[in-house]
């Protein structure tokens, strides 16, 4: 069925390369800045954080200052003390804010190291290695999670439970998870939403469960 999945909608999208959209430290501060932002709002934040200085200069920096920077994402006052404490653990374990060790480790041991630092779950260390490292690992974001939940590619789920049971389905091909993952993302954005899914312009509704169901008037999400 995943499959099924993965070839309508990379008929509708197209192919995506997997090449790493920007360096390893930028990918994991951001995506923490990501969560429930919109990516404008996400580029931004990130952008006023880099001016405070370097990584040193953002982890001493008053709290503060860091929430205020990347104010235009979503709950700053929360994801600017997680920040300062990944990086600080960072810079204690490795000495450095370089990542690249990660490209020697395989999944599991990635996915472990990067899980056990301040504010960073699975999606985000599953991002990290599948997009920089290349590593077989699938990034359930909630789009991803949404439209395998309402196809049925999955029963109702969690997402931290979602990324073990979706790559049991997957082959531990990272080209092909980066471009489901993207093709996913944008299906989300563009046609499968959480309110008013645009199901009549859905190339997956001929084994959508819930177009099955509600057809053209498929609820708002609720995972």
């Amino acid at each position: 069925m995943l499959l099924w999945v993965h070839q309508r909608i990379t008929a509708e999208y197209g192919e995506v390369p997997l090449v790493p959209r920007r360096e390893a430290m930028h990918e994991l501060i951001s995506t923490i800045l990501s969560q429930r932002t919109n990516a404008r709002d996400e580029d931004e934040a990130y952008r006023e954080l880099r001016l405070l200085g370097d990584w040193d200069a953002i982890a001493a920096a008053p709290v503060e200052v860091v929430a205020h920077a990347i104010r235009r994402s979503n709950y700053a006052e929360q994801k600017a003390p997680r920040i300062q404490a990944t990086l600080d653990a960072i810079c204690k374990e490795r000495g450095s804010y370089d990542l690249e060790f990660l490209a020697e480790m395989n999944p599991q041991e990635g996915l472990k190291w990067l899980t056990a630092l301040p504010g960073v779950g699975v999606k985000t260390a599953s991002l990290v290695l599948l997009f920089n490292y290349a590593k077989p690992v699938f990034p359930v974001d909630t789009h991803v999670h949404r439209i395998d939940t309402r196809v049925g590619t999955i029963p109702k789920m969690g997402e931290a439970a979602a990324h073990k049971a979706l790559l049991a389905l997957l082959p531990p091909d990272p080209p092909l998870l980066y471009e489901l993952h993207i093709n996913l993302l944008r299906h989300g954005q563009r046609v499968c939403t959480f309110n008013n899914p645009k199901c009549g312009k859905c190339v997956l509704r001929e084994r959508c469960d819930a177009y099955a169901i509600y057809g053209d008037a498929v609820p708002s999400f609720k995972g």
